[in-house]
């Protein structure tokens, strides 16, 4: 199997997962679980998403906003919203609105550890909360999401910069991604794992 029908077979299945929350979802509004798994699908399918991944991940936010109506407590949102706000953070060029993301993002990280201190997965992410923002620097010092200028048109030597910075930023989105939504599945199906009765 190549890449491209991994890739292919991974939008495929968090299609499935959001199209089956959303059905899900018009039965019972109130289910926490299945916004936080909406969510997370939503996420994962951002990476993919050429035209505006950041809408994406907005939509992923208003669903983990309304688990956390739904409960408050709620650990494995809450950190969720954390991985949202630090992907929305990496999609934003502009370092202020950046640093404001990456500030949700390590205060939800916070009150995730706070819930759930034995986590982790939770303290990790709170620790590394505290480096994405120099990354931040870097990755956008070297041009994450550049865009070729109108007018005369890019020599061969930017559209080659150009075309490596783009496939930085989608390698960097994607690494992101992908440790969301591996340490997202590991959560869930510890959390959905039957619970032995003590002996």
């Amino acid at each position: 199997m190549d890449n491209n029908d991994a890739e292919f077979d991974t939008i495929i299945m968090f299609e499935q997962i959001r199209k089956a929350s959303e059905a899900t979802y018009l039965k019972n509004p109130l289910d926490a679980d299945n916004l936080t798994r909406w969510a997370g699908a939503l996420l994962e399918l951002a990476q993919f998403q050429n035209d505006d991944p950041k809408q994406i991940v907005q939509e992923a936010i208003t669903k983990l906003e309304e688990a956390l109506l739904i409960e408050p407590k709620k650990h494995p949102a809450i950190w969720c919203l954390g991985n949202a706000y630090t992907t929305l953070a990496f999609l934003t060029p502009e370092e202020t609105e950046a640093k404001y993301n990456f500030d949700l993002a390590a205060h939800f990280f916070q009150l995730a550890v706070d819930e759930h201190p034995e986590s982790e997965t939770y303290q990790k992410s709170l620790e590394m909360t505290a480096k994405t923002p120099l990354l931040h620097a870097e990755v956008h010092r070297q041009g994450f999401g550049q865009q070729p200028l109108g007018g005369a048109g890019p020599s061969a030597a930017l559209s080659s910069k150009v075309v490596k910075n783009s496939e930085l930023k989608y390698d960097v989105m994607g690494w992101v991604i992908l440790a969301i939504g591996v340490v997202a599945w590991v959560g869930y199906a510890k959390a959905s794992a039957p619970i032995s009765p003590l002996r």
